[in-house]
């Protein structure tokens, strides 16, 4: 039995993957990332409370 066109073995290089992270990489980033970025970060007393909670804990004194 001769092997059918379907059998032929699939390239399994990893052109595409590199291909598309680098035009990822080169197109920048999404208009949206950018406003959240640029967005000030609220937050509240309580939330600031469990940070300095946890700094205490890490033993960061300062």
């Amino acid at each position: 039995m001769t092997r059918k066109i379907t059998d032929t073995p699939q390239d399994k290089g990893t052109t595409r993957l590199r291909e598309f992270t680098r035009h990822e990489r080169e197109s920048g980033t999404h208009p949206a990332i950018e406003v959240l970025r640029s967005r000030p970060q609220m937050r509240s007393e309580e939330n600031r409370r469990v940070v300095e909670y946890a700094r205490i804990e890490r033993g960061q004194m300062s």
